[in-house]
């Protein structure tokens, strides 16, 4: 904690903390909100066509009037927190009198984006109350062990993780109303036959395979291995494809318990879950990292080797593929054990599969995780009447965690994610960066020491100059 935090009140103007380059508080406020509009409109018209492309169908007269107007409604809500942030601080010290240690950017932040977020669709406010809330969360960890409140654990990501997907993974077996779009990430991950419906359909397919299986098997493969013989006389590469044909036959045919949702033996079902997810896992971190190297390698191509073999490649391949096959494997286990299947085993199967998160270890794909779980477990319990509904409670926690978000930037900037620093630098057009933090350093936070550190780790500047 601040030797100096009892100096709680600050004798300065808005001029000397908030901006520095003016007088004016209304042409200040005026001039973050006509940049803010003009990166919001930039942000959302390609995250909009962007999204409205991937939807691969003939737009519509009222698709592209729905497109439009969630394009200026979505800036208009951008805009206005940054237009309104800016107010509030002048506003507040006109009021009060000065400036205190929340109201130099946490209060300020706060009531802008509860004005704000009213302006957005209903439909977005809990994705940006997960977004804001992910980071929010990373940044009072990083606070409180600034602070020697308490020390990181060795793959601590890991272990959110790994629980909060046995929550969701959980919900997919035993929820019938699975709208989240996390559930689709899910489904993906361990396969159509781990959720409720799956396993209404395919249990009586599952029963007659296990039944006929035995005698269908020998059929099939005596057959299989007369056209296959012929085809090996022909060449080498035939005669492999035939081996890799028996092999993937033999597997299948290893047999599974009855309570089994999957059509074939539970081995091929293990083994392919794995080398299928392994697999997309290696195209899409090869896919990325030629992109984002694509200038690179347009003037070194021979760079290209370097970039395919480097070993972090496999990162997101290994956590998929392990994913999959170690959930797939538990959950097959389970089911021959006791004898029968149960949407409970998705707990111990989530957490034993999540932990192959350790090799890719992301704190934004955990934290994420960890939001969804918590969201859909407070739902859980609404629905169940355990627990009353917090009517607003979506909307306060957006504003709180924004709130969290702009007091560290302002006070304790290097304990800000550096990506969500220069999204702020980028919406004010460097605003924020160039408010003195001289006026703040007797709180005793160093708020100008760390500015430096932060500027100079993120490419950013506090030098620029603006007409008003």
């Amino acid at each position: 904690m601040p030797s100096q935090l009892s100096k709680f009140f600050i004798n300065a103007s808005c001029r000397e903390y908030a901006h520095p380059w003016t007088d004016d508080c209304i042409s200040t406020t005026a001039g973050l909100g006509l940049h803010a509009l003009q990166e919001s409109l930039r942000i959302y018209s390609t995250v909009y066509v962007v999204t409205f492309l991937m939807r691969r169908k003939m737009p519509t007269k009222k698709d592209v009037e729905k497109t439009i107007s969630g394009i200026l409604q979505s800036t208009a809500f951008l805009s206005w927190s940054a237009f309104s942030y800016s107010m509030f601080i002048c506003s507040l010290r006109r009021i009060l009198g000065s400036f205190n240690v929340l109201t130099v950017s946490f209060l300020p932040s706060f009531l802008s984006s509860l004005m704000a977020i009213l302006i957005e669709r209903p439909s977005r406010r809990t994705l940006l109350c997960l977004y804001v809330s992910n980071i929010a969360t990373e940044t009072l960890f990083r606070m409180g062990q600034a602070r020697g409140y308490y020390s990181s654990i060795p793959k601590g990501e890991t272990y959110i993780f790994a629980v909060s997907t046995a929550v969701l993974l959980y919900f997919l077996r035993s929820k019938t109303n699975k709208q989240d779009s996390v559930y689709k990430i899910l489904r993906f991950v361990v396969g159509k036959y781990e959720e409720t419906e799956s396993l209404q359909e395919n249990y009586p397919q599952a029963n007659i395979l296990q039944s006929s299986a035995t005698k269908c098997n020998k059929e099939s493969l005596k057959q299989k291995r007369d056209k296959t013989n012929k085809l090996c006389k022909e060449n080498i590469f035939m005669k492999s494809l035939a081996v890799y044909k028996r092999i993937i036959e033999a597997i299948k045919g290893l047999g599974k318990h009855v309570s089994c949702p999957h059509p074939h033996g539970c081995a091929y079902y293990i083994l392919m879950g794995s080398v299928k997810l392994f697999g997309y896992g290696l195209s899409a971190q090869l896919l990325l990292n030629l992109i984002f190297q694509i200038k690179k390698l347009l003037k070194k191509p021979q760079l290209i080797k370097s970039i395919i073999l480097k070993k972090n490649n496999f990162n997101l391949a290994v956590f998929l593929g392990g994913f999959s096959g170690l959930y797939r494997l538990v959950s097959c286990s389970l089911r021959r054990f006791l004898q029968k299947d149960s949407s409970y085993y998705a707990i111990p199967a989530g957490f034993i599969g999540g932990l192959a998160f350790s090799s890719y270890n992301n704190s934004t794909v955990a934290l994420y995780f960890m939001w969804k779980a918590l969201q859909l477990l407070w739902n859980d319990l609404v629905e169940r009447k355990i627990v009353p509904e917090v009517k607003g409670f979506v909307i306060l926690l957006y504003c709180f965690s924004t709130a969290v978000l702009f007091h560290v930037a302002i006070l304790e900037p290097q304990l800000l994610r550096p990506s969500y620093w220069k999204f702020l630098c980028n919406i004010s057009g460097d605003r924020i960066a160039v408010m003195s933090r001289i006026p703040l350093d007797q709180f005793g936070f160093h708020s100008t020491k760390y500015l430096a550190e932060v500027l100079r780790k993120t490419n950013t500047t506090n030098k620029k100059v603006y007409s008003f």
